[in-house]
């Protein structure tokens, strides 16, 4: 059973859960709930800007892709309407580059999917005391190369045409590149 912790997360409880995986985000709604969050949920880059700018949270958690955009478009509508909002960005897809973009726009902390709800509410609720511990493997090659094409690709505010162009690779290469998962 999920232990309540409202005394850790303060009077304002409310949580934003943005993630287009209906089943994932009502899970992960009840898990939260459980812990003392008074959860909302968004299916979608346009209902997660809708709830930013008519109740902001205190708290947030993002998918980074969802089907109608990106959602660091609500990140940022988050700080805009909240300062002082804890956001955790939270996505099947990640890379170094996106996380940093993330931070830079105001994200609190990254999570790479499968997250469980304990991960979320450590990452909500941490104050960034503590340094993460360091991998015991290092990146593969593969790993390596995706995370520089990532990075050059949020350098170029993710216009494909040029990210391909400064890679010096086929531009249709690089979108199958961009739709796989990120390897190991």
């Amino acid at each position: 059973m999920a232990e309540d912790l409202s005394a850790e997360i303060g009077p304002d409880r409310s949580l934003l859960l943005v993630d287009d995986d209906e089943a994932f985000v009502k899970r992960l709604a009840k898990a939260m709930e459980k812990r003392g969050f008074l959860p909302e949920t968004a299916e979608s880059v346009a209902a997660g800007k809708a709830i930013a700018q008519s109740r902001p949270p205190a708290y947030a958690v993002v998918d980074l892709r969802l089907e109608d955009g990106n959602g660091l478009d609500v990140v940022e509508a988050l700080r805009e309407r909240r300062p002082d909002c804890r956001i955790v960005v939270l996505t099947g897809y990640g890379a170094i580059a996106t996380a940093v973009a993330a931070v830079k726009i105001g994200a609190t902390d990254y999570l790479s999917k499968p997250a469980d709800a304990n991960e979320v509410t450590n990452a909500l609720l941490s104050r960034g005391e503590l340094l993460p511990e360091p991998p015991e493997n290092p990146m593969s090659a593969d790993r390596v190369r995706w995370e520089h094409i990532q990075r050059v690709y949020e350098m170029c505010d993710r216009n494909v045409s040029e990210t391909a162009r400064r890679l010096n690779m086929h531009r249709r290469t690089l979108q199958r590149i961009l739709a796989k998962r990120s390897p190991k």
